[in-house]
Formats: structure tokens, sequence, C-alpha cells
């Protein structure tokens, strides 16, 4: 079998996962795992089932290494599970990685490993200049960061529900339950109306 696997950072890059959707089905993709996750993140829970799910002789395909990991010591952890597993990566356009004898041969192993490098490095280039961007955007009076919240801003749906609240008829998991809302945020909302 052989799965694709598609990951951008948020779930507002829909263009981007949209289109490595359509290279991997391109590439032979039949089932594909879509990853809503920062690539440096440590834990990628498609990506985990993913790798649980593979079946020995099965292929994984993706469009570059940074979609897999943006850190050499996670894309390496990938790599051996799919050594151990007997499966096969693809990084379209780049390299095939074929451990379906349950081994890699060593410039296979130098290649990737240095994509990785290449990848974090890129990733550590890209913070950088995001750190200098809002320096230089702070140094000219912008304010760095979301928005303060005010009463202002808490929706009606909540004001509506805030009640049974005050009078314990809901705790605050249930309050943020039936406001489709974080935990977290409910307790932002409470301390505005009450701080």
């Amino acid at each position: 079998m052989e799965h694709g696997y598609a990951r951008c950072s948020t779930n507002e890059s829909k263009q981007d996962i949209d289109r490595q959707v359509r290279e991997l089905k391109q590439a032979g993709a039949e089932s594909i795992f879509l990853e809503y996750e920062h690539g440096d993140a440590a834990v990628k829970c498609q990506l985990s089932s993913l790798l649980e799910q593979a079946q020995e002789g099965d292929t994984i395909i993706t469009l570059e290494v940074s979609r897999l990991a943006r850190s050499t010591k996670q894309l390496c952890e990938i790599i051996e599970i799919i050594r151990a597993k007997r499966l096969r990566l693809v990084i379209v356009g780049s390299i095939t990685v074929d451990c379906s004898n349950g081994q890699i041969d060593p410039m296979t192993n130098a290649f990737i490993q240095m994509s990785g490098v290449f990848a974090e490095l890129e990733l550590r280039i890209i913070r950088e200049r995001v750190k200098s961007g809002m320096a230089n955007a702070k140094a000219k009076g912008a304010r760095i960061g979301r928005p303060q919240a005010t009463a202002d801003d808490i929706p009606a749906a909540f004001l509506r529900h805030y009640p049974a609240y005050k009078s314990k008829r809901l705790n605050v998991s249930e309050l943020a339950r039936v406001c489709d809302i974080s935990r977290t945020t409910a307790y932002k909302y409470i301390g505005l109306l009450e701080g």
C-alpha cells in the first residue's frame, strides 16, 4: 500500500495542503494522512498513526523532508521506524529510502540525514528572520502579539450561558463546551467579567 503524508503548520493553509494532496495522489498515494502541526512539534499525531498503521512492504510518500521533520533527531527516529518496519520512504523528486530488506544503505542514510540538517537549518533561519522582523516592528512602535481582549470582545454565546455558571448550574468545563471554546478562553472571559 502507498500512503501519502501532507503537513502544514496551520489549518488556515488550505491551498498548501490541497497542493500537497494533489501532488501526493499524482505520485501514487492511495491514502493520505493530513497533519496541521509545526514541523518541529514533538508529537505529530497523524504521522504517528501512519507509521503505526503501515505494514511491511508499504511505501510512505511525502513531498519534502521538512514535511516529516524539522529536526535531524526526529528525522533519524522516523527513519529508524521505517527501517525496523521494512518500509519504503519516497521523498518526491528527491530520494527513495528503501528499507524493505531491513537495512538502509550508507549513502542513502547520509543523504537523508543531510536533508534533515538542511530542514533544521531552514527552520532556524525562518525563526531568526521572524524574530528580527518583530524587533524591527517593535522599535518602530508597533504592538507585538495578540491584541488585549476586553469585555466587549466576549461573544454573545458566552454572555448567554455565563449566568448559569455564576449560579453553579454549569462548571467551567461545561460552560466551555456549550460555548464551543477552550477552558482557557472561558477562564479568560470570566476574568474579564469578574476582574
